[in-house]
């Protein structure tokens, strides 16, 4: 069984304070028979949703194809967190790529967070998207790294980040356990789901249609590109696969490179009068840990805590008990507090956990693999695959310039040979290596 329904029922979103704390979203009919469309996309999340936004505004006839609902998938279930870049340091990306390459990527996950951000205040102020996200360090040494970085985005990129040693960074992020840190004024958090949904809202009524409940089974490759559910098809020009950690094997050349991984949230009650115990300001914060820990608080200032990958497909039967210990670590001041809702959801991940957006047949492109860096970046890659579409190559070259190899042993081994590494970095982390 596939991610798809391993952990979820047809049609359902996730027990998730998100879904629960939204009005229900209108459902929209299962594909049936065969169509015709300019492009055909699979997947309604934030990466299929812009790629059907652009093409839409831009005339073409779009038919887009979850296998769910709108938003089902990681979009609609993840930390929020609209975060710096990608999940290399910039430093690091210019050592590998060349300076004039990794000014191209850092253009474009800068203009992914501004386009989320303009979005969001003219058409999804019910997303409530707040400015400011941290960065957070467990040993000095890695402070002082973080500090060369900030002095080197500045320097190049003009870029000012606020870097705080012990005793600032734990009034602003108040855990007795890190070192210290960053504050980001240009990054920020968002409601994933109410995102999702308006993004679906502005396709439509740009004129793309919608189909949920309409699992792709097929893809096949010619001159014409058709997508194949239960009940029908879409033959189109071209295909956008945006299926990410829950995309079927039904693309070879994605599923060698991307794989799915589990992780988890955990939501507070509300905590009106005592939510800056923990944050100073309404910020999100991610910290340093290989298994990481990413948090912030909603509108209604519940502690949404996320953390405690696992590697197969398959959830744990107890998913709150070692999540809320984590959480209880890490913020002593919240032992105790009650817990509304515990949630998880699949992601995609690559190798070198950099997204894998790239033109996979002649005429199908694909977005995946955006290893939790996706809020901002997955939709800039449905934009790009978009104008790539329309002829305008650019920004899907930028992306494809990152360098996203296969796993090991293909498809039959990935799974495997990640839990083995996954399990030593995790090991590591318990042990403070």
């Amino acid at each position: 069984m596939t991610a798809l329904y391993r952990n979820d029922a047809p049609g359902q979103h996730a027990p998730s304070w998100y879904a629960a704390s939204l009005p229900p979203d209108r459902e929209r009919a299962p594909l049936k028979g065969d169509v015709t469309a300019d492009v055909a996309i699979l997947g309604a999340g934030f990466t299929g949703l812009w790629a059907a936004l652009t093409l839409a505004r831009a005339g073409r006839s779009v038919v887009v194809l979850d296998a769910h609902r709108v938003g089902f998938g990681a979009s609609g279930r993840n930390g929020g967190q609209v975060n710096l870049g990608f999940n290399l340091s910039q430093q690091t990306l210019e050592a590998k790529l060349g300076q004039a390459r990794a000014r191209a990527l850092w253009e474009l996950a800068e203009e992914a967070r501004a386009q989320l951000r303009d979005f969001c205040a003219t058409h999804a102020p019910e997303a409530s998207y707040r400015p400011g996200s941290a960065f957070a360090e467990y040993s000095p040494r890695a402070v002082a790294e973080l500090r060369a970085e900030a002095a080197f985005l500045e320097n190049r990129y003009g870029y000012r980040l606020e870097v705080m040693d012990r005793p600032d960074f734990s009034e602003m992020v108040r855990s007795p356990h890190y070192a210290g840190g960053l504050l980001d004024r240009g990054g920020g958090h968002v409601h994933p789901l109410a995102y999702a949904r308006a993004l679906a809202r502005e396709a439509e009524a740009a004129g793309a249609v919608i189909h949920e409940l309409s699992e792709v089974t097929r893809v096949t490759e010619g001159r014409h590109v058709v997508l194949t559910t239960r009940e029908g098809q879409v033959t189109a020009g071209h295909a956008i696969v945006a299926g990410n950690g829950y995309l079927p094997d039904i693309l070879p050349e994605v599923n060698r490179k991307v794989m799915p991984i589990n992780s988890f949230i955990a939501a507070t009650e509300p905590l009106p009068d005592r939510w800056q115990e923990v944050l100073a300001e309404d910020i999100c914060v991610a910290d340093s840990k290989f298994v990481v820990n990413y948090y912030r608080f909603s509108a209604d200032r519940r502690f949404l805590f996320g953390g405690r990958e696992s590697y197969g497909i398959g959830f744990p039967a107890d998913i709150s008990t070692a999540l809320v210990a984590r959480m209880e670590r890490l913020f002593p001041q919240l032992k105790g507090v009650g817990i509304s809702h515990v949630w998880g959801g699949s992601l995609g991940i690559t190798m070198t956990r950099l997204p894998h957006v790239a033109r996979v047949g002649a005429n199908i492109l694909s977005g995946a693999g955006f290893s939790g860096h996706g809020v901002a970046l997955s939709g800039m890659a449905g934009r790009v695959m978009a104008e790539a579409v329309l002829g305008q190559e650019d920004g899907l070259a930028t992306f494809e310039t990152l360098p996203v190899p296969r796993f090991p042993g293909g498809m039959a081994l990935r799974a495997p040979l990640l839990t083995l590494a996954m399990t030593w970095y995790a090991l590591r982390d318990r042990i403070g290596l």
